[in-house]
């Protein structure tokens, strides 16, 4: 490979959004090593085989933050946005300890909590797509509606307690392992990758950019957006229901309060993380993939300096705003105008070497 294709590669790389992310990730990671120089060490529990360390936790931790980035990737490119994501999640999880509370500890109560949650959750969506879609209200009040609706009706499901439950094969979903590597971190990647195929191999991405770009341009080309919009809704609104699941499944109980509580905001973090423009248009579901593993590894980093919890969000809000600067073509192309010497430099360089 020649120099010259070598510093294109590089150029091309470094204007990929979630190449920031990435550095950003090994760069807290170094932090934490800097601190304790064994943080990356891994090791395997003699007991079961499992592989145990801090980027395993991150991983787990990681997990509902990709479902929940990855349903906002889609409405976020149709122009929208869902804030309900949170509170979707705590009602996923109210009605799989509900259920699992009273059906015992067998494999088809498990099937049969998740599949509930996920029905329920996916019907919420959907009431938020035919919101915005059929009655045309803007999409950040029609979630907000929902985001506060959302915990009330998990408080109604539960009865206003957190409810715990026991199940094996539910707590497996959140807390086992398979060839060494959190259950839950494998059933992410999977859905991630089963999303991207259905919607980078067929038309279904091209459309949601389209209505994101221009919703009446799209009407004149034959694209339907109302449909478009309350699938992308429901998708949101299943993928939060994984969340929750995910969420719940760690513990066996569900806290109302507190289960997804702000996670709308990470997860909107992460979609821009990964270079999704908030005007809609444009989703990059590997982007919000590394997006979710930056702010899982930007919480780890929080507990493990012992930042306190008064100076947590300032901390992160610096991380994001420097993450962001350097994905701005603007802010990198003034750099490169401050490192190119001024006409008048150039030009009394060329004298001195004429002389």
């Amino acid at each position: 490979m020649t120099a010259a294709a070598g510093t294109t590669i590089w150029r091309e790389l470094i204007r990929k959004p979630f190449f920031w992310g990435i550095v950003a990730i090994i760069a807290l990671l170094a932090l934490n090593v800097i601190k304790d120089p064994t943080y990356l060490a891994l090791s395997i529990n003699p007991n079961n085989g499992n592989l145990v360390g801090n980027l395993v936790d991150i991983l787990r931790q990681a997990a509902p933050v990709m479902m929940i980035a990855i349903g906002m990737s889609l409405v976020i490119a149709t122009g929208g946005i869902d804030l309900s994501v949170g509170s979707l999640m705590a009602v996923a999880g109210a009605v799989s300890m509900e259920f699992l509370s009273a059906a015992g500890d067998s494999f088809g109560a498990a099937l049969a909590a998740v599949g509930l949650a996920l029905v329920i959750t996916g019907v919420l969506g959907a009431v938020n797509g035919v919101l915005v879609a059929y009655v045309g209200l803007q999409p950040f009040i029609a979630t907000l509606v929902l985001m506060l609706a959302g915990r009330g009706i998990a408080k109604v499901i539960t009865g206003g307690q957190n409810t715990t439950a026991s199940n094996d094969s539910f707590r497996w979903i959140a807390n086992g392992f398979l060839i060494g590597i959190p259950v839950v971190f494998l059933l992410a990647v999977l859905i991630v990758i089963a999303v991207g195929l259905v919607v980078r191999r067929s038309a279904l991405g091209l459309m949601i950019e389209a209505i994101g770009i221009n919703p009446r341009a799209s009407r004149m080309a034959g694209i339907k957006p109302k449909g478009l919009l309350l699938t992308a809704y429901i998708m949101s609104g299943i993928l939060a229901g994984i969340a929750g699941v995910m969420s719940v499944g760690s513990v066996m109980t569900v806290d109302i309060s507190r289960t997804g509580y702000q996670l709308e905001l990470d997860a909107i973090l992460a979609v821009v993380i990964g270079g999704a423009s908030l005007a809609g248009g444009k989703f990059s579901l590997s982007g919000a993939f590394v997006g979710a593993l930056l702010i899982a590894t930007l919480d780890k980093t929080v507990l493990y300096l012992g930042v306190s919890s008064s100076a947590t969000p300032a901390f992160k809000a610096i991380v994001i705003v420097v993450l962001c600067l350097l994905q701005s073509e603007r802010v990198r192309g003034w750099f490169r105008r401050r490192r190119r010497p001024r006409p008048a430099e150039r030009l009394l360089q060329k004298e001195e070497v004429s002389a």
